[in-house]
């Protein structure tokens, strides 16, 4: 083989990896930054579906039950709306029919209950009316606000943020989504929570002071609501302490109920 044949190759190879190599880089550039270690999304069961519900954020309502408002020491007749939220990772999902283990977290000695109704949201948007709220709604479920009572009074009397008190793990303990389209809305319907089979709480959505269409719409004017966040919406009054050992059992009228052993 002569030298310039020899050249001839040698330069076609090179240029054959030089092309490869943009070619590389390319699609590199293209793929974009990599993530330096996985993160789970959260995700909820929906009842009667394969598919998942993605959850993007937890909003929470504060003391929406005239007694419940009342037991907190607030006048509800004074006081707008008010929201908080929890993490994401912060859900705990309990099948049907079983009794989920929730255990007795850290630093708190007097654990609380809160039963509430879910929604849960497919679409969302900013200053959105009370009218057209319900139409941003997927579904619903049972679900149970968790607090650490002790801890979020303390911060409360230091005038501090108390996230301590409710956005800990496993505190947005929560049943499967019923699709609107199977049950409908959630405008009334008896609510109630038992311990050890003795009921603690026992009221009506009728008795929220603001409506889930209400919340949706107050929330749209401080956040952007995306599809995917879902909305606590409050708890009725005679929440209560519960220890190692109890059985929470929760109901909504048109849902199945949801249960949880403290252990």
């Amino acid at each position: 083989m002569s030298n310039v044949d020899r050249r001839t190759i040698l330069a076609t190879g090179a240029l054959a990896l030089a092309g490869t190599a943009v070619q590389n880089g390319a699609a590199d550039a293209q793929a974009g930054p990599k993530s330096i270690f996985p993160v789970g999304t959260t995700t909820i069961p929906i009842v009667g579906e394969t598919d998942v519900f993605p959850v993007r954020r937890i909003y929470c309502i504060g003391r929406n039950y005239a007694a419940h408002a009342r037991e907190m020491g607030s006048d509800p007749n004074r006081e707008p709306p008010f929201f908080f939220q929890k993490p994401t990772d912060a859900i705990q999902n309990v099948a049907i029919g079983t009794v989920g283990d929730h255990p007795y977290p850290t630093l708190t000695k007097n654990y609380h209950y809160e039963v509430e109704l879910v929604a849960a949201l497919k679409s969302g948007g900013t200053s959105i009316s009370p009218e057209q709220a319900l139409d941003h709604v997927y579904g619903y479920a049972l679900g149970l606000d968790m607090t650490r009572r002790d801890l979020q009074r303390a911060m409360g009397d230091e005038k501090k943020p108390w996230e301590i008190g409710k956005s800990f793990d496993r505190s947005a303990v929560l049943g499967p989504i019923h699709p609107a389209a199977k049950t409908g809305h959630f405008t009334k319907g008896a609510i109630s929570l038992a311990v050890n089979g003795t009921v603690k709480q026992n009221s009506n959505l009728q008795n929220m002071i603001w409506s889930v269409a209400e919340q949706i719409s107050k929330l749209s004017e401080a956040f952007e609501l995306k599809a995917g966040d879902i909305i606590y919406s409050g708890t009725p009054e005679n929440v209560g302490p519960v220890v190692k050992g109890d059985v929470i059992l929760c109901k909504l009228e048109g849902l199945p109920d949801m249960s949880i052993r403290i252990t």
